[in-house]
């Protein structure tokens, strides 16, 4: 149950950072909307991993959140922010989430 919830930890690690994007990009209200979901997902997020940590391994649980923060953010940017993408930014991408799925394959 505690992986569950570091995955969805990491993906609300992603939405904290569409959110910083977004509020870039905006302007008035809807910037301060754009902070305040920000807000909210750090919390969510932080507090989730906190939870997650009770019973995981604090190195993997923090690696894997991050790589998960780090592998949606970048989709993200590719695919909303039209961030560039080639050969070589995927493969390492790839290789980030083979770390992640083998850190999860040997931890108890």
């Amino acid at each position: 149950m505690n992986w569950i919830i570091l995955i969805i930890a990491g993906l609300f690690e992603v939405g904290f950072t569409l959110c910083l994007g977004k509020a870039k990009e905006a302007t008035g209200n809807e910037m301060y909307m754009w902070y305040t979901g920000f807000l909210v997902s750090l919390v969510i997020s932080m507090g989730l991993l906190m939870k997650a940590t009770q019973t995981l391994p604090l190195g993997t649980a923090y690696a894997v959140w991050t790589g998960i923060g780090a592998v949606g953010t970048v989709i993200i940017g590719i695919l909303i922010f039209k961030d560039p993408t080639n050969f070589w930014r995927l493969f390492f991408i790839a290789t980030l989430i083979g770390s992640i799925v083998g850190l999860k394959a040997v931890s108890h």
